[in-house]
C-alpha cells in the first residue's frame, strides 16, 4: 500500500501545570528534510526527537513544533527587583509620577524579568515522546488515507495505458502494410526500372526498422510490474517512479518509430496518461 507524503498530525496533553502540544506538517521531497521548532529548554533533547520522526516518516519536507504551555501556578519568570527598583529610581529622577505608574514603566524596560532556566525533567520528556508517538500515529493515518487516493489515480491511468497499448497492437498491422503501399508507390511513381529482389531486400530492412514489437512487449512488462509494485506491502515511491521512467522510454520508442499518424494520436494519449501519473508519483513516500 502506497503512502503519500502529505499529511499532518496533532496530539495535546495536559498535565497539572503545563499543557504539552506536538504538530507535524509534512510535505513532498526527495529526501528527510526535518524543521523542528521547539522551547530553548528542551533543545538538548531535539537529536532523540528528530530520530524517532525520522524512523516513523522515512521521507518527506516535515515540520515538527512542540509547544509547552504554563497552565497552573508554575512559571519560570520572575521579577527582577534590583533592576526594577534602579528603574524606578532613575525614573523617578527625571519625572514625578506615583510608585505603580513608575513600576508599570520599570517592568516594560529590558532586563525586568529574568528567566530562570530549569533542568527538564526525565518523566516530562516521557510523556513529551508519548505525545509525539500519538501525533506520529494520526500524521501516518493521514498520509495513509491520501495515499489510497493515489493509488486509485494510478490504477486507473495504468488501466488505460494498457487499454490504448491493446488499441496499439490490433493497427499495427494496419501500420505495416500503409507503409509498406506507401513504399510501393513511391517505387512505381520513379522513371527508371528497379530490381525486384533488392527492393524487396531493402524494404524487409526498412520495415523492421519500424517494427515495435519488442516496445509492446517491454511496455506490457513494465506496466504489469507497476501494478505490482503498487499492490505491495511497503510504500515504493522511488521504485514506482523508476518504472515509470521505464514506461516512458518504451512510449517514447513507440512513437519515435510510428510513421503513422493513428498511432501516433494514441502515443500522445498515453504520454498524457503517464505524465499525470508522473506528477503524482512526487508526492508518494
Amino acid at each position: 500500500m502506497i503512502q503519500s507524503m502529505t499529511g499532518f498530525g496533532k496530539h495535546v496533553t495536559q498535565l497539572p501545570s503545563k499543557k504539552i502540544t506536538v504538530e507535524l506538517k509534512s510535505l513532498n521531497s526527495k529526501n528527510l528534510d526535518l524543521n523542528a521548532r521547539m522551547p530553548q529548554a528542551y533543545r538538548a533533547k531535539e537529536l532523540e526527537l528528530r530520530k524517532v520522526i525520522a524512523s516513523s516518516l522515512i521521507r518527506g519536507k516535515i515540520d515538527f513544533s512542540l509547544y509547552v504551555e504554563l497552565t497552573g501556578a508554575e512559571t519560570s519568570a520572575i521579577v527582577n527587583e534590583e533592576v526594577v527598583k534602579q528603574y524606578m529610581r532613575q525614573l523617578k529622577s527625571i519625572a514625578d509620577g506615583d510608585d505603580i505608574n513608575l513600576l508599570e514603566m520599570a517592568l516594560r524596560l529590558p532586563d525586568a524579568m529574568k528567566t530562570e532556566r530549569e533542568d527538564l525533567d526525565e518523566e516530562e520528556f516521557v510523556v513529551i515522546q508519548d505525545v509525539l508517538k500519538e501525533a506520529l500515529l494520526e500524521i501516518n493515518k493521514f498520509r495513509s488515507e491520501e495515499g489510497k487516493v493515489l493509488e486509485l489515480d494510478f490504477i486507473n491511468r495504468i488501466n488505460n495505458i494498457e487499454s490504448l497499448l491493446q488499441d496499439v497492437i490490433k493497427i499495427d498491422v494496419d501500420r505495416i502494410d500503409t507503409i509498406r503501399e506507401r513504399l510501393e508507390k513511391a517505387i512505381s511513381d520513379l522513371t527508371v526500372e528497379v530490381d525486384a529482389n533488392r527492393f524487396e531486400q531493402e524494404l524487409i530492412y526498412y520495415l523492421e526498422k519500424y517494427d515495435i514489437t519488442e516496445e509492446k512487449v517491454r511496455l506490457a512488462n513494465h506496466l504489469e510490474y507497476f501494478s505490482t509494485t503498487l499492490n505491495s506491502a511497503d510504500s515504493n515511491g522511488k521504485k514506482l517512479g523508476f518504472i515509470s521512467q521505464e514506461i516512458g522510454r518504451e512510449i517514447n520508442t513507440i512513437g519515435s518509430k510510428a510513421n503513422y499518424a493513428p498511432l501516433q494520436q494514441i502515443v500522445v494519449q498515453m504520454k498524457d496518461e503517464l505524465e499525470k501519473i508522473k506528477e503524482q508519483m512526487l508526492n508518494v513516500l
